[in-house]
Parts: C-alpha cells; structure tokens; sequence
C-alpha cells in the first residue's frame, strides 16, 4: 500500500510538470504543458477562469485540437468539444513487482520499432520523444520488439505506467504483465509508487491490472477540445 500523498494524482500532469519533469514544461500564464513531441498532455489549473482558457489557446494555437485529459470541469461555450471517453485511474496496492529476465531497456535507437508496434497496437498517445519521460522496457523475439511497456507522467512520489502493448502475434503469452511489474519493480526500487490510467470501457485491461494488485483510485475523462479559430487577447502574446 502506498505511502505517498494519493492528492497529487488529482491533476498528476500538473504535479509532473511543477515537480519532477519541470525541465519538460512549457508555460504560459498559469497553463503547462508538455512539448508536443513528447506527450498530449496538458496541465490546467483546478478552477481555469477566462484568461487560462485564452491562454490555453495562445499556448497551443487557435483552432487546435487540445488534449484536456482528466479534465471534468466545464469547457467554455466557444470551444468544440472533439473527445470525450470516461476514463480510470489506478494505483499499486499489492502489485508483485519483480525484473524480468528477458526484458531489455528501450532507448532511443528503438524508437522507430516502438512507434511501429504503437501504430500496430493503439495503446495510446506515444510520440518520438516519449521515451524521454522514463524507463522504458521491452522484449524481443527472433530480434523483433514483440512487446513493451514503460513510464509516463511523474507526480511526486510517484510515477505512471503507460505505452503497455503487444504485438498481436505474440498475445497471450503473458508480456505485457511480465512488463508491467518488470516497469513497476523499478519505479519501486526509487521508492515511488506506479499508477496508471485506461478507459473505463476497457474491462479486460481493468481485469488484468486488478489480477496484478491495482486497486480503482478515481474515475477520470479522456477530453479534447478544439479552441476557437478567434480569441480576445487577454494578456500579452508572449509565452512566460
């Protein structure tokens, strides 16, 4: 069971970007984000007003489609919402967590491969820099990367597991759990606590992850809006 403050998984991507992946932040005003090669995500405050929307907008360009995930407050009336799935948060509560012997570290030599089995498998957002953000682990048969998994967003004290696929040839060997507790023995080993996130419709994933000793912390929202084509300026143009 973990001991690490549960409320920074409130807004993890904010705690990520405040915190441990500061040197990822871009910033405008009071809005974060990631850069766009690396992940979607998108860091709001808890209560946006007006000029974070505009912000918001400035930060990512107007008429760009914005992932706002784990957002569930109210967008504003101008703006187009383009995504909206019920998603799930979950946190380590028992997880067996042990290296694998046959999984081998991902860098970025292997990401074309990674983004490859990415397009092959649809876990979810992976870009060209995504492997920046942590460890990443994958296994290999006849020298073909079959499976993967790796690390996400790192609030303090924790860090998530995400990018967990497997080629569909090789399903049902059991890869992707292996993976799972291979990634989660080394965030366990900095004394963190893995998390992770999937769509509430996603049963069998929320099965498996149970079956491993995760436990439902919050229900969340997978989100995008498309800000308005014209914004009043609020504040200056310049990104702070």
């Amino acid at each position: 069971m973990s001991t690490s403050d549960e409320r920074v998984l409130d807004n993890p991507a904010r705690a990520a970007l405040t915190g441990p992946h500061a040197h990822f932040a871009e910033r405008r005003g009071r809005i974060l984000r990631y850069p766009v090669d690396v992940t979607p995500w998108l860091a709001l405050p808890d209560e946006p007003d007006a000029d974070d929307w505009a912000d918001v907008a400035a930060l990512s360009g107007p008429g760009t489609e914005i992932p706002l995930l784990g957002f569930r407050g109210r967008v504003p009336d101008d703006w187009e919402i383009t995504f909206d799935i019920d998603g799930v948060q979950m946190v380590d509560a028992g997880l067996a967590a042990a290296p694998d012997p046959e999984a081998i570290v991902l860098g970025p030599a292997d990401v074309p491969e990674m983004l490859d089995l990415v397009e092959r498998t649809k876990p979810g957002p992976f870009l060209p820099r995504t492997v920046e953000l942590g460890t990443y682990l994958g296994i290999r048969r006849d020298g073909a990367l079959v499976a993967m998994a790796g690390e996400r967003l790192h609030p303090p004290g924790w860090t998530e597991i995400s990018a967990v696929c497997t080629d569909p040839a090789a399903r049902g060997e059991g890869l992707a759990s292996r993976l799972i507790l291979a990634v989660a023995h080394g965030i366990r080993e900095r004394g963190e606590t893995p998390f992770l996130h999937t769509g509430a419709g996603n049963t069998t994933a929320i099965r498996l992850y149970e079956s491993l000793g995760f436990r439902l912390r919050r229900t969340t929202a997978f989100l995008a809006a498309r800000a308005p084509e014209h914004l009043a300026q609020t504040r200056s143009v310049g990104v702070s």
